[in-house]
C-alpha cells in the first residue's frame, strides 16, 4: 500500500525544529509499519504553495509569527481554502477514503479562527518550556490520544492562545476540546485550549506533538542556543528542559503516541476502504 502525507510548511522559512521531527516521525512510522510512504512539502508563507486532496494524510505546521496579524493576506486565504476543499471534499458522499488533517501550533491557531472555536489572543507572556497538559472528558476517549497519560507532557513554544471556546459552534458542529493547559491558580487567567477535535477527519493540538525529546536536547545544548534560551528564560529554565527532555514518561512518550496515533487511525482508514 502506498500512503501518501503532504506537509504544509508554516515556518516562512525561519529556523526551526519541527520540519526535522516530522519527517523523523514520517520515516520512523513508514520503517515501523512497513508501509511505502512518501511525502511532500508545501511552503504555504512565502510561496503561496498548497497541496491538492490526493494525498492521504495532512500535516500543517507550528510557525512564527502572529496568527491574527496575517487575516486577509494572500496566503491565508488560499490556506482558508485548501481547508475548505479538503472539508468539501469529506462531504461528499461518494467520496472515499475521507482525508484527514493535524493541525499543529500555529496552524492550529489559525485553524480555530476559521472554525470560530473561541478568542485567539496574545498571551501575557511567552509560554516556553515542559509543562503539564490536562485531558478534558473527550480527550479521554479520543483515539489520537490513546496511550497517554493525564496529565501528560509537552512542548510548548508560544506568544498566542485560544480561550474562551465558543460554546454554541462547539455544539452546532459537533467539535469538542480534548485538553487544556496546567492551571495556574497565582494568576488570574483563564486556561487555553491546548487541543480541539475539529471534525471526525480534523484534529489539532496548541502545543508540539512532533517535538523529538533526544533531538531537542541536543539542539539545547548547543552553545549558540543554550545562550539564546537562558538570555530569554534563564538557565533553571534551561535546566529544567534538559531534565523533563531526557525523562522517557515526558517528552518521549508524547512523541511516541499522537503523531504515530493520527497516523495510524488514518491508515487504518485507508484499508477499510480496500
Amino acid at each position: 500500500m502506498q500512503i501518501k502525507i503532504a506537509i504544509l510548511d508554516m515556518y516562512a522559512g525561519a529556523a526551526n525544529q519541527g520540519m526535522r521531527c516530522i519527517r523523523e516521525l514520517i520515516n520512523q512510522w513508514g520503517e515501523q509499519k512497513q508501509l511505502d510512504v512518501s511525502f511532500q512539502e508545501f511552503e504555504v508563507r512565502n510561496a503561496l504553495e498548497v497541496p491538492d486532496t490526493s494525498f492521504d494524510m495532512y500535516i500543517s505546521t507550528g510557525g512564527p509569527g502572529s496568527p491574527l496579524e496575517s487575516e486577509g493576506s494572500e496566503w491565508e486565504n488560499k490556506y482558508f481554502a485548501w481547508i475548505r476543499s479538503v472539508e468539501e471534499w469529506n462531504a461528499e458522499h461518494t467520496n472515499y477514503p475521507k482525508k484527514k488533517i493535524f493541525f499543529i501550533c500555529h496552524s492550529f491557531q489559525l485553524a480555530c479562527r476559521y472554525f470560530n472555536v473561541g478568542e485567539v489572543c496574545q498571551r501575557k507572556s511567552t509560554a516556553f518550556g515542559v509543562f503539564p497538559v490536562h485531558l478534558q472528558d473527550a480527550g479521554e476517549t479520543e483515539p489520537v490520544f490513546e496511550g497517554l497519560n493525564d496529565p501528560f507532557y509537552v512542548v510548548d513554544s508560544r506568544d498566542f492562545q485560544v480561550i474562551q471556546p465558543n460554546e454554541d459552534v462547539l455544539a452546532q458542529k459537533g467539535m469538542q476540546v480534548l485538553a487544556i493547559e496546567k492551571e495556574r491558580p497565582h494568576v488570574p487567567y483563564e486556561r487555553a485550549i491546548m487541543a480541539m477535535r475539529f471534525s471526525e477527519h480534523f484534529v489539532g493540538t496548541q502545543f508540539h506533538p512532533e517535538a523529538d525529546a533526544i533531538g531537542m536536547s541536543i539542539h539545547l545544548q548547543t552553545a549558540e542556543r543554550r545562550k539564546v534560551v537562558i538570555e530569554n528564560h534563564g538557565e533553571e529554565k534551561w535546566q529544567s528542559m534538559i531534565d523533563q527532555l531526557n525523562d522517557p514518561d515526558k517528552i518521549l512518550w508524547t512523541y511516541s503516541h499522537i503523531i504515530p496515533n493520527f497516523f495510524n487511525i488514518a491508515v487504518n482508514s485507508l484499508v477499510q476502504v480496500d
